[in-house]
């Protein structure tokens, strides 16, 4: 059931996409510094939609390498704490009274 739902929801993106592509094909004058492209709208649209979909991961690279090496430093310790505590139990009790 979960499967169909997504087969829908992947088709429904792209009718929209579809759509949207056909709506906005009037072409655009896309000016860098050497020359003038003519593109539709709609794949200048994608291509910044890509472009900023890129930098954004890009600048959340450095926070996700910045937690996982906290979780292992976390884990490390975690690991040492469990090794002292059963190093701990296992110390026969003495009862000198």
């Amino acid at each position: 059931m979960l499967k169909i739902i997504y087969i829908a929801i992947i088709v429904l993106l792209v009718i929209t996409g579809l759509v949207f592509a056909v709506l906005n094909a009037e072409p655009v004058a896309f000016n860098y510094y050497f020359d003038t492209l003519s593109i539709p709208l709609s794949l200048s649209m994608l291509v910044a939609m890509i472009i900023g979909a890129i930098l954004g991961v890009l600048a959340s690279t450095g926070v996700i390498l910045r937690h996982k090496r906290e979780i292992a430093r976390l884990r490390k310790a975690v690991d040492m704490s469990e090794k002292e505590i059963n190093n701990l139990r296992s110390i026969p009790l003495r009862d000198d009274h």
